[in-house]
């Protein structure tokens, strides 16, 4: 398979990747009381995000399966 038609975001090793909207961006900000400074980073041009067309400042939420937890949700904010 080629590297232009290889699409990382249906891997079995990649977690589900979501852009959030402004207003559960809010949500998230204030339920944890941080900034998005305080998130950790993912960049613009992240494989895994590519598609999601994220651009700087947006928040990406991520689901993985965990054995322990059943799903575990991170945020990361875009970085270019």
């Amino acid at each position: 398979m080629s590297e232009e038609n290889f699409q990382v975001e249906q891997h079995s090793l990649v977690p589900k990747h979501e852009k959030l909207s402004e207003e559960k961006v809010k949500d998230i900000l204030a339920k944890y009381n941080i900034t998005k400074r305080n998130l950790p980073k993912i960049k613009a041009d992240d494989p895994a995000i590519k598609k999601l067309e994220a651009k700087e400042g947006d928040v990406i939420k991520i689901t993985r399966d965990s054995p322990t937890a059943g799903k575990s949700v991170f945020y990361r904010a875009v970085l270019e």
